[in-house]
């Protein structure tokens, strides 16, 4: 093989090699814009929020057993508390679906910030509400009948929405254990409405 011939099957080589390291360095800066996107919305919740959010306040929703209870968000003049443990939902490809704020027991689910999930997608409502955390609530609710359990230490979670957009999804009292289950089936919910998302768009 002669001189040049190397040369360019070199050069070809390296291109690859450039192409491919772009390819993974722009997946990673649509990641982290995301991410930066989510956090902007979060900082714009607690204090800095644009006009058209201020005007349409988001709506707290707390599923009760047989009910369902949607009221008006008290506005909190309380600092935001600073989290212990932010843990990435992502999809088996590695597409960012949310944020994980672990604060000692509770748990905030802020989507990311270039996906709108729709309250109606399912299996949100069939599964993450209705198996899931209205579940754990009434396990709480019988605990503290049976006077195993103070009250103010009962499961409890909101759900903070934009019209049918999900926006926050708050939960307290979470223990190690729940955190685990909690954790794995709203990644799995996120990523079947995800799914779900793509194939109506």
């Amino acid at each position: 093989m002669s001189q040049d011939a190397e040369r360019v099957k070199r050069l070809v080589a390296f291109k690859e090699r450039l192409a491919k390291k772009v390819e993974e360095l722009e997946a990673e800066l649509k990641e982290q814009q995301a991410l930066l996107d989510t956090v902007n919305s979060i900082l714009l919740e607690k204090g800095f929020k644009r006009a058209e959010i201020a005007k349409q306040p988001p709506t707290a929703e707390t599923p009760q057993p047989e009910q369902e209870t949607i009221v008006e968000p008290e506005p909190s003049h309380e600092p935001a508390p600073v989290p212990e443990d932010v843990i990435q939902l992502k999809t088996s490809t590695g597409e960012l679906l949310a944020i994980l704020q672990v604060t000692q027991d509770s748990l905030r689910t802020l989507p990311a910030g270039d996906k709108d999930f729709n309250i109606n997608t399912p299996p949100f409502t069939q599964f993450l509400v209705e198996r899931v955390l209205t579940k754990m609530q009434e396990r709480d609710g019988e605990l503290i009948r049976a006077g195993q359990l103070s009250p103010d230490r009962m499961f409890s979670y909101n759900i903070i929405r934009e019209g049918d957009m999900i926006r926050e999804i708050i939960i307290k009292n979470v223990d190690a254990d729940r955190l685990r289950e909690l954790k794995s089936s709203i990644r799995w919910t996120l990523e079947k409405m995800y799914e779900k998302m793509k194939t109506q768009s």
